[in-house]
């Protein structure tokens, strides 16, 4: 999620192997442009204005676009990088089998029904931000997407969160599972504060 402070250059980043760099090659995509089998997509959710409406909105925006989701408990982080209102964070996951292209559409006209404003400032205020983090194990730049997205591994309000729901699962550069990159994590810098929310 884009409301972070900038990645810090000096922390070391898991390599990615040579045939993960560039562009990656969807091989698994069927003449009409679907993948051949469905997988797991995560995506962080994130607002500092308007949150719980916002929030609860964008989650039955992706409930009706997506089907079935999986939802993470919501939590409250300050803003990096700005001076601005906390925001509320949570990740969601979901199954699907459409191109990178067609999913980041959708969570774009999602923010938009919600009336996010971008602007050249990348940190800033905003009702809504929806972030594709993870699709399966895609690895590398899909239809100008770069996968996994960097902030799972230097943001706690991503990380936490996915970590509470896919404790188990691996990150598709580093191979380290989720729960065991968040025990790694340092928590002091950027703490989480737990909120009770209501879908």
């Amino acid at each position: 999620m884009s409301h972070g402070q900038p990645l810090d250059p000096k922390r070391e980043r898991p390599a990615t192997a040579p045939h993960l760099r560039g562009e990656a090659t969807l091989t698994s995509q069927d003449p009409h442009g679907k993948f051949s089998r469905k997988a797991r997509c995560w995506i962080s959710i994130g607002s500092n204005q308007d949150r719980e409406r916002c929030i609860r909105g964008a989650v039955h925006a992706l409930r009706a676009r997506f089907g079935r989701l999986i939802l993470s408990s919501v939590y409250e982080s300050e803003a990096l990088g700005f001076d601005g209102q906390p925001f509320f964070n949570l990740v969601a996951g979901f199954d699907s089998g459409e191109p990178v292209s067609v999913l980041l559409a959708s969570l774009r006209a999602i923010e938009d029904g919600f009336g996010r404003v971008r602007g050249p400032n990348k940190f800033a205020p905003r009702t809504l931000d929806l972030d594709l983090l993870t699709y399966g194990g895609l690895a590398g730049t899909i239809d100008g997407c770069t996968l996994p997205r960097d902030e799972i591994l230097y943001h706690a309000f991503v990380l936490g969160p996915l970590a509470e729901v896919a404790a188990q699962e691996r990150h598709p550069a580093s191979g380290r599972c989720y729960g065991e990159l968040w025990r790694a994590f340092e928590k002091s810098a950027q703490p989480l504060r737990p909120v009770a929310f209501e879908f």
